[in-house]
Formats: structure tokens, C-alpha cells, sequence
């Protein structure tokens, strides 16, 4: 009977009178509603599955975080002694998968998770463009950037939404917004090809902006944010809209 039973959770899980046979993959690990201790298991869950977001899940169509690929960012600033406008293209962000998930607070009746990170070392690589002016002093390149961004405290929020699936005729969960609020302890930050190879002006801005990171990562800060939060909501929803609610979180 023992092993009837096992079989049953394993290949099929019964719902509503109808039973589910999709097989559920080794990478999901199940968490009840009903555990008393469902945060600690929710944390699990994500400790587990974390090896498998660095390396991709084709079978979800998830591409490896490792490095994470994002298209673009754009930023323009005109407040203060900082006027500048720049973008930022074929972005590599490093690092991202050595988490470590410091806590996690699920509220099944608000249908919202909120999670707390420690990111030890973030790395950027990209192209970039950039014109404008720092301290009135004009300022204007193009070539590649790297960025360090080390002792990072994160806090994701993620708000979700039950819905009537047509396909599965069950309820379905997906995520509708997801926040991420990055503190970054330190940075570091290089541009090539400043003022167009004049590498006494370079090393120059470069050494200020170094001496003055924490403005530079304050306006990359929001937007990075964004782009990341989008790419992982995007990344959640393709695991959530193959399983019914009950499959992935049973009551």
C-alpha cells in the first residue's frame, strides 16, 4: 500500500475528482499550505531549485542566470552636478545565482512571498555610451564597462494572482508584480575609451567616479531593479502556469 501511495504523489495527485499525471520534476520540491513550518520549507524550495536557475531549465524555456543577460539600460540625470545621459547594451551580470536566502515570508491568503537575499559579489560587464557633464566638467565615450558590486542586500516582493486555467480547468497561480530593492555595501567601476582614448583624462574621471560610486550605482540602481524584476517574473511564470496551484502548493 506504502508503495501504491508513493506512486500516486510521484506520477499523478488527484484534484477535484480528476488526477493530475503530468510528472512534476525533481527540480520542484513541494511545500503544503497547510505545514506549520511552511516558511522554512518555502526557503528549501528555493535553496534546491537555485543550482538549476545558474545552469537554465530548457524544459521551461529558462535560460542560464549565469551570467544573466540583460538587453539594455538607458539612463538620463539632469538634478544636481550630474548631467548626464547614457546607455548600456549586451549586458553580463555575474554572480546573481550565489545568493544566499536569508529568509522568506509567504502570506497564502494575500497570495504575496516576500524574500530577503545577501548577494556577495555581483559583476557587470557591458558596452556603454555616455555624453555629459559631471561637476561641469564635460564627459563623453564610448567602449566597454565593468562594474563590482560587492556586499549586496536584497529584498524581493513578489505579488501574485490566482486564476481559472481553460486548458487545466483548475486554478492556476501567476506572478503580477515583483519587486526587488538592492543595497549595494561597495562598487567599483571602469569605463574604456573615455574622451576618446585620452587616457590622462580617463584615469581621471575614472578615479572620481570610483571616489563617488555610490551616486553612479544610485541611478543605475532603479532601472536595474526593474530590468531584473521583469526577467524574473517573466522566469516564475513559466514555472507556475504549467502546474495548477494545488500540484505546486497542495492545501
Amino acid at each position: 500500500m506504502r508503495r501504491i501511495i508513493i506512486t500516486l504523489y510521484l506520477y499523478g495527485i488527484v484534484l477535484d475528482g480528476k488526477c493530475w499525471t503530468e510528472e512534476l520534476p525533481s527540480f520542484l520540491k513541494i511545500c503544503r499550505r497547510s505545514d506549520p513550518n511552511l516558511n522554512e520549507c518555502i526557503k528549501r524550495s528555493v535553496d534546491h531549485l537555485r543550482p538549476y536557475l545558474q545552469t537554465g531549465i530548457p524544459a521551461f524555456n529558462i535560460p542560464p542566470c549565469e551570467p544573466l543577460h540583460v538587453p539594455e539600460i538607458a539612463i538620463s540625470q539632469a538634478a544636481g552636478p550630474v548631467s548626464i545621459s547614457s546607455s548600456y547594451s549586451n549586458i553580463q551580470i555575474g554572480g546573481g545565482s550565489d545568493f544566499n536566502l536569508k529568509s522568506v515570508k509567504i502570506d497564502t491568503d494575500k497570495d504575496r512571498i516576500r524574500l530577503k537575499l545577501y548577494i556577495p559579489r555581483l559583476t557587470m560587464l557591458s558596452d556603454y555610451k555616455m555624453i555629459g557633464k559631471i561637476l561641469m566638467l564635460p564627459i563623453t565615450g564610448h567602449g566597454r564597462a565593468r562594474g563590482n558590486y560587492s556586499d549586496i542586500d536584497a529584498i524581493v516582493t513578489i505579488q501574485g494572482e490566482r486564476y481559472a486555467d481553460r486548458q487545466t480547468e483548475k486554478t492556476h497561480f501567476r506572478v503580477v508584480d515583483f519587486y526587488c530593492d538592492f543595497e549595494v555595501g561597495h562598487a567599483t567601476i571602469h569605463l574604456d575609451n573615455l574622451f576618446n582614448g585620452d587616457e590622462t583624462l580617463a584615469d581621471a574621471m575614472n578615479l572620481f567616479l570610483n571616489d563617488n560610486w555610490k551616486t553612479v550605482a544610485a541611478e543605475i540602481k532603479p532601472v536595474l531593479e526593474e530590468t531584473v524584476s521583469k526577467l524574473f517574473k517573466n522566469f516564475s511564470n513559466k514555472i507556475y502556469s504549467k502546474y495548477p496551484l494545488d500540484v505546486l502548493l497542495p492545501p
